[in-house]
């Protein structure tokens, strides 16, 4: 009985062993933890739904930055204004939805490398009055999203609060509101609205430029103040744009190639 009951205890001490291991295996360890990402699905072609997934280029950017850094994550549509609210909590592990990287914005989070070079344009209807900057401050009614560094370039020309500017949740109903005829331009990233006039010809809308009025702009991936992520995202970014899969990218959504040296020369 003495020795059954020794290979018993062998037995159970083994057996306990073996459910601890699964127990550490189910759990996982932070290395497989699914990184939330939340962004604005309704900023084409960076971020919008189709079918019910979110797509664009900031997806496919993502998706290849996450894996070169061997991360795993979770892209959700949460809104403009909830992003950063998401982040403020740190409910979320980073944000991505054309996010220009300004000194306010760098207070409160924290940024990658720039990934994407921007600046703001004004969409007008063919044969509108409006030819530049300083033609929006003629009395003009303007629509833009909320909290954008577009609102900021308008504010710049009109002041804060002028009852011209018209704010919206996001770009496509700022957009509604120009072809109804509420506003009379939309000031938004050039990409957004270049390609809003691509895609939408019976509209009958142009785009002003006007870079003495509106200056370049860099998009980076957002974290919560002090992210751990930081350095491993700008290595993934580095080696991204590097090795050739950032201009791939680039071409799909944009149909040119992307100038990667201005890039570089922010890193």
């Amino acid at each position: 009985m003495k020795k059954l009951k020794l290979v018993s205890t062998v037995f159970m001490v083994a057996f306990l062993l073996i459910l601890s291991a699964c127990g550490t295996s189910k759990t996982g360890g932070e290395g497989e933890k699914t990184l939330r990402v939340v962004t604005d699905a309704a900023y084409a072609p960076f971020e919008y739904q189709d079918k019910g997934e979110v797509v664009g280029f900031d997806i496919d950017f993502i998706n290849a930055v996450a894996k070169e850094a061997g991360l795993k994550i979770k892209v959700e549509h949460v809104g403009w204004d909830p992003l950063f609210v998401e982040l403020d909590k740190k409910t979320a592990d980073l944000g991505i939805s054309a996010i220009t990287i300004n000194d306010e914005r760098k207070q409160s989070y924290d940024f990658t490398v720039p990934y994407f070079l921007s600046t703001n344009k004004i969409l007008v209807p063919e044969g509108s009055d409006i030819k530049s900057a300083a033609d929006l401050k003629n009395g003009k009614t303007i629509a833009v999203q909320n909290a954008t560094t577009g609102q900021e370039a308008v504010e710049g020309l009109l002041g804060k609060n002028n009852e011209k500017i018209k704010k919206f949740e996001n770009n496509n109903l700022a957009i509604l509101e120009l072809k109804s005829g509420g506003a009379d331009a939309v000031v938004a990233d050039n990409t957004v609205v270049e390609q809003y006039v691509k895609n939408n010809p019976k509209d009958k809308f142009v785009v002003i430029e006007d870079s003495n009025a509106f200056a370049k702009e860099f998009y980076g991936l957002m974290m919560p103040k002090g992210s751990k992520l930081k350095a491993d995202l700008d290595k993934a970014i580095k080696e991204v744009i590097d090795n050739g899969t950032y201009a791939k990218i680039y071409k799909k959504w944009f149909k040119v190639d992307p100038d990667t040296q201005i890039l570089k020369d922010q890193q």
